[in-house]
């Protein structure tokens, strides 16, 4: 089977390094270990902060694939407001960067869009964030009082982003599309922190082997019926 994955920088296999103190891309991120596996064939277009309207843009431009399955895995950018606006003015309401009703608008048409070209189209939910490493991470040169002002506790932004994770199976069920539902393979881990990095939103190394095991815990559904 070969996947055209189109996502964000944890579909590109992306995490921070503490040593060098930048973002780095996994020598052995999931999609490099499912192919060495011997499991799957990966044609990835994912990149570093996309959102789904720049991924649709990107599966739209793009020439024809041989690939069967073009996965779509957004969420992680789409939900996140304006943090330093948010520190600035904790009083106001500060929408994110794609509003939920926007972002199921756009998944059903990258869905419809794929459908269109006799592909599978396979959505997949976003990772969970580790709230107690995200919110001291995205507050980082801003005033971290403000931004937990606005917030109200710090677990405000896992309950942010779950809704568009409802939002990923929302679609999946209205256009009777294949699911993978990858944050409750995340979710059944005891240690949820060990799978991540120090800001609690890109998987480690750990993680992405674990993101490899469910995958390859999914292919077999794939191939023969629904999620």
């Amino acid at each position: 089977m070969k996947i055209a994955l189109y996502g964000d920088s944890i579909g590109r296999g992306v995490t921070y390094d503490e040593e060098r103190g930048r973002y780095v891309y996994l020598k052995e991120g999931f999609d490099k270990l499912m192919v060495e596996n011997q499991q799957i064939q990966i044609e990835n277009h994912s990149r570093f902060g996309a959102i789904a309207e720049e991924g649709l843009n990107d599966f739209l431009k793009a020439n024809d694939t041989d690939a069967d399955v073009i996965a779509i895995q957004y969420g992680g950018n789409d939900c996140t407001p304006d943090w330093k606006a948010a520190a600035e003015t904790p009083e106001f309401m500060h929408p994110a960067r794609v509003l939920l009703p926007d972002f199921e608008k756009i998944l059903t048409q990258f869905v419809d869009a794929v459908k269109k070209i006799k592909k599978i189209p396979l959505l997949i939910t976003p990772p969970p964030l580790v709230a107690e490493r995200f919110v001291p991470w995205i507050s980082t040169g801003l005033d971290a009082s403000k931004i937990l002002e606005y917030l109200g506790d710090v677990h405000h932004v896992y309950r942010w982003q779950e809704q568009y994770a409802l939002a990923v199976h929302k679609v999946g069920r209205l256009t009777r599309s294949k699911l993978f539902d990858l944050r409750a393979f995340f979710l059944a881990e005891r240690d949820l922190g060990s799978l991540y990095c120090i800001d609690g939103m890109h998987p480690n190394q750990k993680g992405h082997r674990l993101i490899a095991e469910a995958a390859g815990k999914m292919l077999p559904q794939l191939m023969t019926g629904p999620i």
